[in-house]
């Protein structure tokens, strides 16, 4: 039987440098909100493949809606041979998305190739080249992906020019003392300094930005750039990679405003653990490239869209948006409550299952926190990980079909690592 450490000597040898890692073990088995590694020891799961198994690691409607697809065909590529539960799955898609206007849906295989897409839809549909993103986005490891992300270190460090006409402007933040005022002063500092409004193609935010630090985008903003996408003709697309397919406690973040975007991006939990990704939108908008324009040899594929309706249908199941959002309550409260032991915890926030906590002292973020609180749980069974622009954030992710027992005991490893984490740092100083 290999070991950890022989895997992981032949992972150093065999794979870029470039490809990080967050763990050390390796995993050979996977049920529900559980993984198993390869010398058999058991972790709780509180990353989901970074929000990707949102219905839980090889849910039972999933691995059947696989399996059958598997026993008709792989692959035809579907702008070559079509077949039907790619059209099933954009009608679901087409009807779950807010709004009432007509939608449509194209679907690719990565959340970035989704962000891609959709600049090139609002380019095609405005007749404008420039593009404006948030500060502290992530938007994706592409070249335009990179461009749109508001954070260097490490998604573009030494990765040279990024493509022009893309810019940016402050995303509020309550914790760093950034108002929905002072967000949208930058933005029209930029229609001042840099692009004018009749230049712009899209505006591009997150409702909940995701490696950025789970900061929740408040009503005011979204309604105020949904107003100044209006006045001057402006695309507005949510990317709802992360944020979205129940994570928040809705179908979709965007649910939260009352308000309809032009464009959605969605990947992730979408596809239940396999590739697929989609932006899905105003039928006039999404209809303006030419055809032949969007797609890929992948896009779509057979097996992750029957993945992509298995899921759909679990997530329309009687109740099951009222749980994820009674779990992340629960999870908050326990973390609220750990306050008046851990001083260094400046925020609690989130929707749903989208949860974060934040450590800061004095003003100034304690990142040091971070990998404390993530070795502690990882030793105690338990898989987190961080986000944040200064990396002082620990988010949480876990499977939204994770069992009561299951998540419970989760709580007790995170409330232990957090107490230890801020123990050990009192001590230091």
């Amino acid at each position: 039987m290999a070991t950890n450490k022989a895997l992981f000597d032949r992972r150093v040898d065999a794979i870029s440098r470039g490809v990080g890692f967050l763990t050390d073990f390796f995993a050979e088995r996977a049920e529900g909100a559980e993984i198993w590694d390869v010398e058999g020891r058991r972790f709780i799961d509180f990353a989901a493949g970074i929000g990707v198994c949102n219905t839980g690691h090889r849910h039972p409607k999933v691995v059947a809606a696989v399996e059958k697809q598997v026993a008709s065909f792989f692959h035809t590529c579907h702008q070559v041979t079509p077949y039907e539960n790619y059209v099933e799955l954009a009608e679901k898609l087409n009807a779950a998305v807010p709004g009432t206007s007509k939608k449509k849906t194209a679907f690719v295989t990565t959340g970035a190739e989704a962000v891609e897409n959709a600049i090139k839809i609002a380019r095609a549909h405005t007749g404008r080249t420039g593009v404006i993103a948030c500060g502290g986005a992530f938007h994706g490891r592409t070249f335009m992906g990179m461009s749109l992300t508001g954070k260097v270190v490490p998604y573009k460090a030494e990765f040279g020019t990024m493509m022009n006409e893309v810019y940016h402007f402050p995303f509020p933040n309550e914790v760093h003392g950034v108002t929905v005022d002072d967000a949208f002063a930058g933005l029209e500092k930029l229609f001042k300094s840099d692009i004018a409004p009749n230049r712009v193609a899209a505006i591009i935010f997150e409702p909940t930005q995701g490696e950025g630090g789970f900061y929740v985008a408040p009503k005011e903003f979204v309604e105020r750039i949904r107003a100044l996408c209006d006045e001057h003709g402006i695309v507005m697309i949510a990317d709802e990679v992360q944020s979205g397919f129940g994570r928040t406690g809705k179908m979709f973040a965007m649910e939260h405003y009352g308000v309809e975007p032009d464009l959605i991006t969605s990947a992730k939990g979408l596809g239940g653990g396999l590739p697929i990704s989609a932006v899905i939108g105003k039928a006039e908008i999404m209809d303006a490239p030419n055809p032949g324009g969007l797609g890929g040899t992948y896009a779509g594929n057979a097996i992750a869209v029957a993945a992509a309706n298995a899921v759909c249908e679990i997530m329309a199941e009687d109740g099951f948006h009222e749980r994820t959002t009674a779990l992340g309550v629960k999870l908050k409260d326990m973390l609220n409550g750990l306050k008046a032991d851990v001083p260094q915890i400046a925020d609690v926030r989130g929707q749903g299952l989208m949860v974060a906590v934040e450590f800061m002292e004095n003003g100034k973020p304690r990142a040091d926190m971070v990998p404390a609180v993530i070795s502690s749980a990882k030793e105690n069974g338990l898989i987190l990980i961080s986000c944040g622009v200064y990396g002082n954030c620990i988010r949480f992710l876990p499977p939204l079909t994770i069992e009561d027992s299951v998540f419970d005991e989760a709580l007790e490893i995170i409330s232990a690592a957090i107490k230890n984490a801020a123990s050990t740092a009192q001590a230091a100083e």
